[in-house]
């Protein structure tokens, strides 16, 4: 088996050092030729849960290498999924198949209509990875993946990667229905990501103060609110007590927007927030929590040059 990793973020570098554990070929896709060339030189190092370092990594910034994978994983912000899809969307063979190992809303429909729903899986998990420089990804938090497609469909497919997952030891799920999968975690992220952002808190303090588990609290409700008026079922019930456990378990993570803001790069709050300020405005809800996230997160973006030093 063939596997392309698209993306050497903290997620794209866990999963590749997760799989090179298994006897499968897995090749690192690179849209930037210096990171390229600096991984391929210092190679890709592990930290936290699991501590390893890995040499001779197979990277290339050239996606005709990848043509006769099986697996391709997109590992890449959400606003860069177009571009992605741009590079691979002809060197991606009949035997392929896209895995969205992304945040956010949206990704799954453009990968859709660029490949086919068919051919198109989501990945939802709680993994908890950080970037901490170029190569190195801290796993900081357990968690399980959560395997679906558009069509609702179990091929063959998604059980190879249940397999895949199995031998990497963490816990994989199949569901049908691709709508429960995503939703269960934009509301989690909703809640989450954002406020670590704005507050600074690794995921395990957002709950630890009043204020910020107020807030958190807040946006969570509100996603839930649109999530139910269009009647998609949860894999939870509890919302609230399963955002409490998933920054238990990834207490020590900095979450992916808090990332790209203390590294000044441009965040997924479109995707995240967003998405769910737009579900909600088209039904007529309310999501002042929301919306306040979504403005704070952007003013943070474009004020990145202005921030005061003391």
């Amino acid at each position: 088996m063939k596997i392309v990793v698209v993306g050497p973020g903290a997620m794209g570098l866990l999963l590749y050092g997760l799989l090179s554990k298994t006897r499968h070929e897995v090749l690192v896709l690179d849209k930037n030729p210096a990171r390229a060339a600096l991984l391929a030189k210092n190679g890709i190092r592990i930290e936290g849960l699991m501590n390893a370092k890995f040499a001779d990594v197979q990277i290339t910034t050239d996606a005709t290498a990848g043509r006769d994978a099986d697996f391709w994983f997109v590992c890449v912000k959400s606003y860069d999924t177009k571009s992605v899809i741009r590079a691979i969307s002809s060197h991606v063979g009949a035997q392929g198949f896209i895995v969205s190992f992304q945040n956010g809303a949206g990704n799954v429909e453009l990968l859709s209509d660029a490949f086919g729903e068919s051919r198109v899986v989501l990945a939802v998990t709680n993994l908890g990875a950080t970037l901490t420089e170029e190569g190195v990804s801290r796993y900081a938090g357990e968690g399980d993946v959560i395997l679906g497609r558009a069509d609702g469909s179990l091929g063959a497919e998604l059980k190879t990667l249940r397999e895949l997952f199995q031998k990497t030891k963490l816990a994989v799920k199949l569901s049908r229905d691709i709508h429960a999968v995503l939703w269960s975690k934009l509301i989690i992220n909703a809640g989450i990501n954002a406020v670590a952002a704005v507050t600074r808190l690794t995921n395990g303090r957002i709950m630890a103060y009043e204020g910020s588990r107020r807030i958190a609290e807040g946006a969570i409700t509100e996603a839930h609110k649109v999530a139910k008026r269009k009647r998609i079922k949860l894999l939870y019930d509890d919302v609230l007590a399963k955002a409490e456990s998933v920054c238990e378990a990834t207490a020590e993570n900095v979450s992916s927007m808090l990332a790209d803001v203390l590294r000044k790069k441009p965040t997924e709050i479109d995707a995240i927030n967003g998405a769910i300020v737009r579900q909600a405005q088209s039904l007529g809800i309310k999501t002042p929590v929301n919306a306040l996230l979504v403005d704070l997160i952007k003013t943070i973006e474009s004020s990145y040059a202005q921030e005061v030093e003391v």
